[in-house]
């Protein structure tokens, strides 16, 4: 029998398209009702502002609802905390980050230019400002970060949820063009995210974001991404599914 949790609210801050929550935050929200591991799926575009309902079964997964409308849903994932993606190629040096950053074609059309990750009309302090490049000669994409204040939680440690944020759009942006897909008619969202972290970065840590494709089968594209610390240590990996959309379907 299922029973509820506390609701859950997207603020309006954390948007990937400015009608909808940023899907790597809200999938980072709801992994933290889970006692472990979750796979979280998106069915339905995550409202901002509007309390969901969130109810877990008896064997641990989770349902959110708006309403009658299934938003999402999560299931224990095998992968261990901590674990990197098995497929995470030698990750790009902090120089060749700094070097690739905002030399994407999708920094230079931006679908979501209001994303609380890639978007180019979030300030500092206000967004991420993850502008994941390709690097040359690798299959992969990179860019630094550097967390700020606004992103931490009461222990002083960058929240969860940001850290899942994080890996979202660089894999999203890693899949796509490794796909080729033309931005000027081809968008992606995300369907399914999966993070595990060792720990978590601080306010002011010189991180970088790395990300890799993984397949390709049909409109859905499968990406792996990493985040790095200051000392290069693997802080969190994720595994994220996406779902190749026309762009005139946003309207």
């Amino acid at each position: 029998m299922p029973y509820g949790l506390p609701e859950l609210t997207i603020p309006s801050r954390f948007c990937g398209p400015a009608d909808r929550g940023n899907g790597g935050y809200v999938c980072g929200r709801i992994a933290a009702y889970a006692d472990g591991p979750v796979a979280v799926t998106l069915r339905q575009p995550p409202p901002l502002d509007t309390p969901m309902t969130v109810e877990q079964g008896d064997d641990g997964s989770l349902r959110v609802r708006r309403g009658g409308t299934l938003i999402a849903e999560a299931a224990s994932s095998s992968a261990p905390p901590g674990r990197p993606a098995p497929e995470m190629p030698d990750p790009a040096s902090m120089a060749e980050a700094r070097a690739a950053a905002g030399s994407s074609p999708h920094r230079q059309d931006q679908v979501f230019p209001e994303c609380f990750v890639c978007g180019v009309d979030r300030g500092p302090g206000d967004g991420l400002r993850i502008f994941p490049g390709p690097v040359p000669g690798r299959a992969q994409w990179a860019a630094p970060w550097t967390p700020d204040s606004s992103v931490a939680g009461p222990d002083g440690e960058v929240r969860p949820e940001v850290v899942w944020a994080a890996l979202d759009c660089p894999s999203g942006i890693a899949a796509a063009e490794h796909a080729r897909l033309g931005w000027q008619d081809t968008v992606i969202l995300l369907g399914r995210m999966t993070a595990s972290m060792t720990a978590l970065p601080a306010p002011g840590d010189e991180c970088r974001v790395i990300a890799w494709p993984a397949g390709a089968s049909g409109r859905k594209l499968t990406a792996g991404a990493a985040l790095l610390g200051p000392g290069d240590e693997v802080l969190a990996t994720a595994q994220a599914l996406w779902i190749t959309v026309p762009r005139s379907a946003l309207g």
